[in-house]
C-alpha cells in the first residue's frame, strides 16, 4: 500500500521576503569583502568573524524564512539542536567564502576549492535545516543533485563576483553590487526552492511530541525576522561607519604614501631635523651625494655634517623657507658644493623642525667657473684674453686716478709665425704658441707685469712700474732673446722673432683702445725696419699707420681697377750669353702715390689675406703672356713664378694649377713654380703636392737656397730641378771670403747632384767672374738687365732670337 504524501502550499509574500534577505545578504557581503581585503591584523579578524556572522545568518534566514513560505496541512515543529547546527553551518560557508576573496590573488584552484566548500555548507546547511522539521522527508535524487549542482555553480559565481567587487574596480560600483547581490541571491533562492521540490512529506508518528517539544513556527519566524534585521542592519551600519573612516584612513595612507615616496625617491637629498637640530632622517639621495649612513647621524646634531650654518633661528626668521649655496666635504674627503633650501614644517601652527633640501651643485658650479674662466681666459694658453686685458688696462687706469701708478701696454707680434702655421698645420701651429706663451711668462719674472694673448700670434703686455719706460725696455730685450731661441718642432728646429711696441699711459693714450693702437703702430714700425726688436710710440708713427690702412683698402681694389701689373726679369746663361728664362714680378701702380713696389705691398697682402687673389693673377698672367710670346714665335723658355705660402696649401694645388695651365693654352714644362724651404716643413703634404705636379710636367725652383735650416734635407725628399742661391749671398762675395765659400759649395753640389743652380742679384763684372769661376751657369740681375715690362720683355726677347738665328 502507497504512502500518502503530504502536499503543501507556498506564501509568495514570504518567498519574496526570502528573496530580499538573499540579495541584501549578499550586497552586504559584496561590501564585507571590500572591508577585508582592505584591512589586517586584528583589524582583518574582526571583519572576518563579523562579517560570516552577518553573512551566514543573512543566508540561513533566508533558507528558514523560505520554509516558512511552505505550509503543510499539519503542525510541525523544528528542532533546536538541529536548527543550530544549520545556522553553525551558514556561518562556517560565509567564513570560507570571506577568507578565499580576502586574498591578493584568487587562483583558479583555490576558486574551485573555495566554491565547493562553499558549495558542501550551503546543501548540508539546507538539507539539516529540513531535517529539523517534526515530518518525515523523502528525497528526489534528481532534483537533490540538481540542488547540489546550483549551489556548486551559485558558489563559484558568489566567490567570483565577492573578489572582483571588494575594490570597488567597476565603473558603477553601487549599481553594479547591487547587480551582483540580486544575481547571488537568486542563486542561493534557487538552490533552496530546488530542494524543496526535491522532498516528499509524509506524517510522523512523532510529530506531535516534536512539535510539543520544539519551536513553534511562529515563534521561529519571529526569532529569525528579528535577528535577520537585527544583524543585517548592525552589518551594514558598521559598514558605513567604517567605509567612512577607511576612506579616511585611505586619504592619509595616500597622502603619507605619497609623500614618503617623493621623500625617499627625490634626487635631491632631504634631511630632517628638529626645532634642536637634531637629524630626525635624511633620505637615501642624501647618502649618496654625501656619501655619509643614515644610521651613524640619525640622533646627531646637524653640525656633524657641517650644515649648521643653514639652520634657521641664526641666521634668519625661524618660519621663512630659504635658499642659499654651502660647501661641504664628501666623505671621501672631496669638497661638495650644495645648493640648500630650508623649509619649515608647521604642526598646529607651530614649527616643529624643518625639512633642508640639498641639491649637488658641484658639476653646474664648476662648468660655470669654467664658462666664466673662458670669457675671460684664452682657451689655447690660459692667458686674459683681450676682453680681460681690455678691463685691466680700464682698471689701471682706474687706480693711476687714485695714485700715481703709471703702466705701459706693449704689443708682442712673433715673426714668421705664419710660416710655421701654414708649413706645419694648426696642430703644431698651436703648440708653438703654447711654447712662445711660456717662453714669455718666463720672462716677465722680477717684473710687474702682466701677458695676455689677443689673438693669433699677437701677445700683449700690462707693465707697472714706477721707471715704467726703461722697465718696459728691459722686459722687451728679454721676450725679444727668449723668443730667438730655436724652437723644436716636427724633427726640426725653427728660428722666429718677435717685433715689440709699447705705450706709455697717458702720453701716449688715455683709454684701452687708444694705448692698443698705438702699441700696435710702433710694432709695425719695428716690422718696417727688419722685425726682432721693440719701439716705443711717437707721434710720426701714426702717419706711417694711417698710410698702411689707406694701401690696404686701395690694394683690395687694385686687381678689379687694373692697377696690378708685371714686369718679367730676363735670366742668363752664362755660357750661351742668352736668355733662358724670365721671372714674372708683380707691380703696383698706385693712382695717385705712383710705382709701389712689392716689398710694401705684398706684405700688407699677407696680413690683409688677399695675398692669394694676386698670387693666383700673377700666376695667370704670366702663364697667358708666355703662351702668347710661343705663338708669337719667340723663344721657348719658361716663366718663373713666386708661389705664396697660402697658394701652396690651398686645398687641391695641383688640380688649381693644371686648370690655369689649361685656360692658357701653356705647357707644363714652360712654367717654372718658385718655392721656399717653410713651405715644406710638413713633408707628408709637400712630397704628395710636388710629386703630381712634377710628373705633369712643371718644374720647381726652391728660392732663397741657403738661408732655411733643412735644405740638404729638402733636396733628397722633394723633386726640386733648380737651386736659387739668395741675393744675400752674392751682395758681399766679392769681399767676404765666406760668401764666396758657401756660393761655391751651393753650386758645387747642385752640378753633383744634378740640378740646376742660378744666382740672383748679380749687379757687378767682379762678381759675375766669381761666380763663372765657380761654374755657375744662370744669372739674374740688374747687371744684365732690371725687371721689364712685358713690351720691352718681347722686343729683347725676339731681338736675341734673331741674333741666334744670324749667327
Amino acid at each position: 500500500m502507497m504512502e500518502e504524501h503530504l502536499h503543501g502550499t507556498y506564501n509568495w509574500l514570504l518567498i519574496t521576503l526570502s528573496y530580499v534577505i538573499a540579495v541584501t545578504a549578499s550586497y552586504s557581503a559584496l561590501d564585507l569583502a571590500g572591508r577585508i581585503s582592505t584591512s589586517a591584523g586584528r583589524e582583518r579578524l574582526l571583519w572576518l568573524i563579523c562579517g560570516a556572522l552577518s553573512m551566514g545568518i543573512g543566508i540561513w534566514s533566508m533558507h528558514f524564512v523560505g520554509m516558512l513560505a511552505f505550509s503543510l496541512p499539519l503542525r510541525i515543529s523544528y528542532d533546536s539542536k538541529m536548527v543550530i547546527v544549520s545556522v553553525l553551518l551558514a556561518i562556517c560557508v560565509s567564513f570560507i567564502a570571506l577568507i578565499v576573496v580576502g586574498r591578493n590573488e584568487l587562483k583558479r584552484m583555490q576558486l574551485i576549492i573555495g566554491g565547493l566548500l562553499m558549495a558542501a555548507g550551503i546543501v548540508g546547511m539546507h538539507y539539516v535545516g529540513m531535517a529539523a522539521m517534526s515530518v518525515d522527508i523523502h528525497y528526489k535524487p534528481v532534483l537533490v543533485g540538481l540542488s547540489v549542482a546550483i549551489a556548486a555553480t551559485a558558489s563559484l559565481a558568489a566567490l567570483w563576483l565577492l573578489f572582483y567587487f571588494r575594490k570597488d574596480q567597476a565603473r558603477h560600483v553601487a549599481l553594479s553590487k547591487l547587480i551582483s547581490g540580486m544575481i547571488m541571491g537568486a542563486a542561493i533562492a534557487g538552490m533552496h526552492y530546488t530542494g524543496m521540490a526535491a522532498a516528499e512529506f509524509q506524517p510522523s508518528t512523532g510529530a506531535e511530541l516534536t512539535a510539543q517539544n520544539g519551536i513553534k513556527p511562529g515563534i521561529l519566524a519571529v526569532i529569525i525576522a528579528a535577528s535577520t534585521l537585527f544583524m543585517l542592519g548592525l552589518t551594514m551600519l558598521g559598514v558605513v561607519i567604517n567605509k567612512r573612516l577607511s576612506q579616511k584612513d585611505l586619504v592619509i595612507r595616500e597622502n603619507a604614501r605619497w609623500y614618503r615616496s617623493l621623500y625617499e625617491n627625490n634626487e635631491d637629498g632631504i634631511i630632517s631635523i628638529d626645532t634642536k637640530g637634531r637629524i630626525l632622517s635624511f633620505n637615501p639621495a642624501m647618502s649618496r651625494i654625501t656619501g655619509l649612513q643614515k644610521k651613524a647621524y640619525v640622533g646627531q646634531h646637524i653640525s656633524r655634517i657641517g650644515l649648521d650654518q643653514v639652520m634657521a633661528g641664526e641666521t634668519m626668521p625661524e618660519d621663512t623657507p630659504s635658499r642659499r649655496e654651502t660647501s661641504i666635504l664628501h666623505q671621501n674627503g672631496d669638497p661638495l658644493a650644495l645648493a640648500v633650501t630650508q623649509i619649515p614644517v608647521r604642526i598646529d601652527g607651530k614649527v616643529a623642525g624643518y625639512h633642508i633640501i640639498a641639491k649637488d651643485i658641484t658639476e653646474e658650479k664648476r662648468i660655470k667657473e669654467s664658462i666664466q674662466h673662458l670669457a675671460y681666459h684664452d682657451e689655447l694658453t690660459g692667458l686674459p684674453n683681450r676682453r680681460k686685458f681690455n678691463s685691466l688696462i680700464e682698471e689701471a687706469i682706474e687706480q693711476n686716478r687714485k695714485q700715481r701708478a703709471p703702466f705701459a701696454v706693449m704689443v708682442v707680434d712673433i715673426d714668421r709665425f705664419k710660416m710655421i702655421n701654414d708649413s706645419l698645420g694648426h696642430a703644431y701651429g698651436d703648440l708653438f704658441l703654447q711654447m712662445v706663451s711660456e717662453r714669455m711668462q718666463a720672462s716677465m719674472k722680477d717684473h710687474q707685469a702682466i701677458l695676455a694673448r689677443m689673438g693669433g700670434d699677437e701677445f700683449t703686455f700690462l707693465c707697472f712700474h714706477d721707471e715704467v719706460e726703461r722697465d718696459a725696455a728691459v722686459l722687451a730685450k728679454r721676450i725679444i732673446a727668449s723668443i730667438q731661441v730655436p724652437y723644436h718642432l716636427k724633427d726640426n728646429d725653427f728660428y722666429v722673432t718677435a717685433s715689440i711696441g709699447i705705450a706709455i699711459y697717458p702720453e701716449h693714450g688715455t683709454d684701452a683702445g687708444e694705448l692698443l693702437k698705438n702699441a700696435d703702430t710702433a710694432m709695425y714700425e719695428v716690422k718696417k725696419r727688419g722685425k726682432n726688436d721693440y719701439e716705443f710710440y711717437s707721434d710720426e708713427l701714426d702717419v706711417f699707420l694711417r698710410e698702411k690702412i689707406e694701401l690696404e683698402d686701395d690694394l683690395r681694389k687694385a686687381i678689379e681697377r687694373n692697377q696690378l701689373h708685371i714686369h718679367y726679369q730676363p735670366q742668363i746663361s752664362t755660357v750661351h750669353n742668352r736668355i733662358t728664362g724670365v721671372e714674372a714680378l708683380v707691380r703696383w701702380n698706385h693712382p695717385t702715390k705712383g710705382e709701389i713696389q712689392p716689398g710694401v705691398f705684398i706684405p700688407i697682402a699677407e696680413e690683409a689675406g688677399i695675398i692669394f687673389e694676386i698670387g693666383s693673377w700673377v700666376l695667370r698672367e704670366a702663364c697667358s703672356q708666355m703662351r702668347k710670346w710661343h705663338d708669337a714665335g719667340g723663344p721657348l723658355i719658361p716663366v718663373s713664378v713666386n708661389l705664396s705660402s697660402q697658394q701652396f696649401h690651398h686645398l687641391n694645388l695641383p688640380k688649381y694649377i693644371r686648370q690655369i695651365l689649361e685656360e692658357t693654352g701653356l705647357k707644363p714644362e714652360y712654367l717654372n713654380l718658385e718655392i721656399t724651404e717653410s713651405m715644406m716643413m710638413d713633408a707628408t703634404v709637400s712630397t704628395t703636392i710636388l710629386q703630381e705636379l712634377a710628373e705633369y710636367g712643371v718644374r720647381f725652383s726652391l728660392d732663397d737656397f741657403g738661408t732655411g735650416y733643412s735644405s740638404l734635407g729638402y733636396l733628397r725628399k722633394f723633386p726640386i730641378h733648380k737651386l736659387k742661391i739668395d741675393r744675400s749671398f752674392i751682395t758681399d762675395i766679392t769681399m767676404n771670403k765666406h760668401d764666396q765659400a758657401i756660393v761655391a759649395t751651393i753650386i758645387s753640389m747642385a752640378n753633383h747632384l744634378q740640378l740646376d743652380v742660378i744666382a740672383e742679384g748679380i749687379e757687378t763684372q767682379d762678381q759675375l767672374d766669381i761666380l763663372m769661376s765657380n761654374d755657375c751657369k744662370e744669372i739674374q740681375g740688374y747687371y744684365f738687365s732690371r725687371p721689364l715690362p712685358a713690351a720691352e720683355v718681347e722686343e729683347l726677347l725676339f731681338a736675341h732670337a734673331k741674333t741666334e738665328q744670324t749667327s
